[in-house]
């Protein structure tokens, strides 16, 4: 199978519905980017995650009060991503008339796309490269297969509208809730985000595992930007989820895992995936290696490569190779031509008149003939910091297209393809 084919495929697990895998729990999958899950007490709803935008909270609330009446009584962020706090103010809507919804985070709750930035939060890139990652301005269907962890045709009308302060932060390593007749543990669970927690329901055997684990290669870098996602402290949340022994575990993307063998075996190989990028980029690293020899170092082995819930859909082996390095040595690849290096303007006027504009657009035409859209894409970033050619940024744009269909991960796809429509729109 091709990988674009692979990538429509996965789009099976975002199909839109409330599940009902537990009596009396709901998740709610394909509303959104990320997943609601719903616990009825007997004192109420708990709400666990809001997703992203409240149009989408509307429309959760909309289906599930054909299953059940109840009020909201509490909310419960895992992690502070925008997908999961966005939809808040909606569900807290729906709480009893003189009783306001508690709502439960951990207190070093987090969101790198909080609206508002400072001087010094560089929120305007970070907007700019999520909408890339996400293909926000791509069609639905056609362009945009899908988001790796959520469906591609999801409402982003009051995208983060809706949320809202928590009522009840904890510092601690862990918090128990008693509400109505279950007991929620909030357990610190640091992973894809330092503020991130699970939801652990002790009599149940139920865990609600967050972003820690979702049915693609874990997302170590995202590349619309972020800081060092510790991979150390990622293995050893999923080693202690793993240790309680759940029986049904749910999580913020994708669909839910059932059977205490099926759960430890994903999360032990999500686990054993992330420590072999740490122990085999640290064998490269100490070698002397590069982050670009390093990506053809480390390769994932079997069975790990094989199996379905590591697939490349989301995160990859090379971008994680690469954060790793970042995240452990920094900048500075070491080599010593790298230390003080031209601009990319004045290492490609030089690198033109030494080969000459004419044989870089014949081999640019070549490249493109041959389907070399990597080295076409090399080929036009030299061409286009030495002039501003109408017929290089055209070719770029189809070598950004192409090769967008060759990729079975998703924010790679959107990222190429919502450059070349921002390249066409420039035109």
């Amino acid at each position: 199978m091709q990988p674009l084919d692979k990538l429509k495929q996965h789009s099976e697990r975002f199909q839109k519905s409330i599940q009902e895998p537990s009596q009396g729990i709901w998740i709610a999958i394909g509303y959104a980017a990320s997943n609601v899950s719903i616990v009825s007490t007997s004192a109420g709803l708990v709400i666990i995650d809001t997703t992203e935008s409240t149009t989408a909270a509307d429309n959760i609330l909309r289906d599930l009060r054909k299953i059940t009446q109840d009020k909201v009584v509490a909310i419960i962020y895992t992690h502070g991503h925008r997908d999961h706090v966005g939809g808040a103010s909606v569900f807290a809507a729906e709480g009893f008339e003189h009783e306001k919804v508690k709502i439960y985070a951990r207190a070093n709750l987090s969101n790198e796309m909080a609206e508002g930035g400072s001087t010094s939060n560089p929120d305007v890139i970070f907007r700019k490269r999520a909408a890339r990652q996400f293909g926000i301005p791509l069609q639905a269907g056609s362009e945009r297969i899908n988001l790796g962890i959520g469906p591609a045709d999801r409402p982003i009308e009051g995208l983060g509208k809706g949320f809202l302060t928590p009522t009840d932060t904890f510092s601690d390593d862990a918090l128990r809730l008693n509400i109505g007749d279950r007991i929620f543990d909030l357990i610190a669970a640091p992973g894809e985000t330092n503020d991130q927690m699970m939801v652990w329901m002790p009599t149940e055997n139920i865990v609600f595992a967050a972003d820690n684990f979702y049915h693609s290669f874990p997302n170590l870098y995202a590349i619309r930007g972020t800081s060092y996602r510790d991979f150390e402290v990622w293995a050893d949340t999923l080693d202690n989820i793993q240790s309680m022994g759940a029986e049904l575990m749910l999580t913020g993307h994708g669909q839910p895992v059932a059977g205490k063998e099926a759960i430890s075996q994903c999360l032990g190989d999500y686990s054993a995936a992330i420590r072999f990028i740490i122990e085999k980029s640290v064998e490269g690293m100490n070698k002397g290696m590069t982050p670009d020899e390093l990506v053809a170092f480390v390769t994932l082995p079997e069975p790990l490569r094989s199996r379905p819930y590591l697939a490349e859909f989301y995160g990859t082996v090379e971008w994680s190779v690469r954060a790793f390095f970042a995240g452990k040595i920094g900048w500075f690849d070491g080599n010593p031509t790298h230390l003080f290096p031209f601009t990319p303007q004045e290492y490609s006027n030089r690198f033109i008149a030494l080969v000459g504009d004419e044989k870089l657009c014949t081999e640019l035409e070549t490249a493109m003939t041959k389907g070399d859209y990597q080295w076409a894409l090399h080929l036009t970033d030299w061409l286009l910091q030495h002039s501003d050619s109408i017929k290089v940024k055209q070719t770029r744009i189809k070598a950004l297209r192409q090769i967008a269909d060759l990729q079975m991960n998703a924010p790679a796809r959107n990222y190429y393809l919502t450059c070349a429509l921002e390249l066409q729109n420039s035109l």
